[in-house]
């Protein structure tokens, strides 16, 4: 199994340093927020970017693992709105994105992002959903054709009323029927599903194409107490060789040290990565 870090747990510190910390600490990628990256998200703020992540992870021998927060931007951005502009622009900046990972060497698209694709006022869940369905399919074709893929997260239903569950991306996904949108899978964002880690991966695995992981509260793995023992056995069993990004939503005091740690504790259940347990 492949290992990386989303970016925005480092702050500010430079991209090249990121990489030489983790590729230090073992990690082979790394996956980053947009907003980030691409400053007020302008042509020549994204060239600017592109140019400079490449320039890291090569420095570094990191792979480039795709984005997530997609619609987090200096504009609002919202894909199931009732105003066709908002939308359109929305879809755009979607595609925008999508260019800059074919730029990357293509990658995946982590479509969480609550807000912006939750049920607004005058409207209802089923229209939505139809919305967000009949947008992403647009976007298929050109997801692959940057060697990209959009993966929809399923997020409980304290964050959005719009793909709660596992069930309700799988359902999405094959409605939409393009090889260019699929699915994936957060340790953290379960709060809906009726049923533990190991028993989800099972029933999706076939259709789980990234992993983001991190404690039932936001924080590194190995500073709960979640026993990731089952999942990692499913995962081991169906011969799971695709990314597992670590997740936090806390910027730490030491973010060199908890990467450090998260991959150490990890090694207890991966016997493939090179890291001696504590």
């Amino acid at each position: 199994m492949k290992y990386a870090v989303c970016n925005e747990l480092f702050g500010e510190m430079a991209l090249g340093k990121v990489a030489a910390t983790l590729r230090d600490a073992g990690y082979r990628g790394i996956e980053f927020a947009p907003y980030t990256v691409f400053g007020d998200f302008s042509p020549l703020a994204i060239r600017n970017a592109v140019t400079g992540i490449a320039g890291a992870l090569a420095g570094e021998g990191l792979q480039f693992v795709g984005f997530h927060w997609l619609m987090v931007g200096p504009e609002p951005l919202h894909l199931t709105t009732t105003d066709e502009s908002l939308r359109q622009r929305s879809l755009d900046h979607l595609r925008r994105l999508l260019d800059a990972a074919g730029e990357l060497g293509g990658g995946v698209l982590i479509l969480g992002s609550p807000k912006q694709r939750s049920t607004v006022a005058g409207s209802d869940r089923a229209t939505a959903i139809r919305k967000l369905s009949e947008g992403l399919a647009l976007l298929g074709d050109h997801a692959m054709s940057c060697k990209s893929r959009i993966l929809m997260e399923a997020l409980d239903s304290s964050q959005t009323d719009v793909v709660n569950s596992l069930a309700d991306a799988h359902a999405l996904v094959e409605e939409i029927g393009s090889p260019g949108i699929g699915e994936m899978f957060d340790f953290h964002n379960v709060g809906d599903e009726t049923e533990p880690w190991d028993r989800l991966l099972r029933k999706y695995r076939n259709a789980i194409a990234h992993i983001h992981i991190n404690e039932m509260d936001g924080r590194a793995p190995g500073t709960g107490t979640s026993d990731y023992g089952p999942a990692f056995d499913v995962l081991r069993e169906t011969r799971y060789r695709d990314w597992i990004s670590m997740e936090i939503f806390e910027k730490p005091a030491d973010p060199g040290e908890t990467v450090r740690q998260a991959l150490r504790f990890l090694s207890r259940y991966d016997d493939e990565l090179p890291l001696s347990p504590e």
